[in-house]
């Protein structure tokens, strides 16, 4: 069977509760400096290694650069990005499970410098010519997980989980104002996100889950998933054993992308049934990074 077509002041503490397993790191073509590595505990193997508590004093740029002193060579990677004539650069927020752009705005040096201490996204906002976080009035903070700079090391990009929606409007994202239906005559709307495949078709299936509800539109496979539960669980075994196959059977690659297409789609509608975002899931398979499979297996028996 086919798939269907298709987020108060800046805290004075942070904790190394709220903060990544991994350090921030920079990479510019095949370099790759980690920027925790003198710093983490000496006790705490490879990356599962945790952070002391970094102490910050709000709006404070110096402070953020004073605390960054545990890191090193920050120095130089500061200086190395090519910062424009008034001292900034773009600095983009990204979310580190869907991918999803939430935000764009402008850093400096000290707002990098703060953002790496505090693993908090922090902006330079040139109408106020001060430092920013974001979150720090509507309290939907950028988690800030890993920080990259571009080949020409001239904007950036924060890689972190938001707390909430990022934009103003309450939207999740910025970024939901799409050209090509402006250009047909669509108005902006906020639901609207730029997405990946994936994420298309988890809002495909989310639709047609909707018309179920209000009981309208033609029936479609989608919805008759959605409204038989023993349906869909059999195409999902079905589907998993077709897979399996190509495996078994030295099918060819495109025979196993397009299981594996099959597979997922009808996993995803399984998802929407459970009320279980991609999201929720990518977030899972990212939090198991830093465990060994035994290790993840042995949490699981305990809860």
């Amino acid at each position: 069977m086919a798939a269907a077509p298709a987020t108060a002041p800046a805290r004075a503490l942070v904790s190394s509760s709220s903060s990544p397993s991994r350090g921030v790191n920079f990479r510019s073509g095949t370099s790759h400096l980690n920027l925790r590595a003198a710093a983490a505990s000496a006790s705490a193997p490879g990356w599962r290694r945790r952070d002391p508590a970094v102490s910050v004093a709000a709006g404070s740029a110096q402070s953020a650069l004073g605390a960054l002193a545990v890191y090193p060579k920050v120095d130089t990677l500061l200086d190395s990005v090519k910062w424009d004539s008034k001292g900034l650069a773009v600095a983009i927020a990204q979310n580190v499970d869907t991918g999803a752009i939430l935000m764009q705005g402008f850093a400096n040096k000290e707002a990098l410098a703060k953002t790496i201490s505090t693993k908090k996204a922090t902006f330079f906002s040139r109408s106020r010519s001060s430092l920013w976080t974001k979150g720090e009035t509507s309290m939907n903070f950028i988690n800030v997980h890993d920080i990259f700079l571009d080949c020409d090391r001239d904007s950036i990009i924060y890689l972190g989980k938001p707390d909430g929606p990022t934009c103003h409007t309450g939207a999740e994202t910025c970024y939901y104002t799409s050209l090509y239906d402006a250009l047909q005559g669509s108005k902006p709307n906020e639901d609207r996100q730029v997405t990946t495949t994936l994420y298309s078709l988890e809002d495909t299936i989310s639709r047609r889950q909707e018309e179920v509800t209000e009981g309208s539109g033609k029936p479609s496979w989608t919805k008759k998933l959605l409204l038989d539960n023993q349906l869909l669980c059999s195409k999902i075994r079905e589907e998993a054993g077709e897979l399996i196959q190509t495996l078994l059977e030295n099918e060819d690659r495109s025979r196993t992308a397009s299981e594996m297409a099959d597979l997922l789609y009808h996993a995803m509608v399984l998802l929407r049934v459970k009320d279980v975002k991609m999201e929720e899931v990518l977030e899972v398979l990212r939090k198991r990074f830093s465990q060994s499979g035994i290790e993840e297996k042995a949490s699981r028996n305990k809860s």
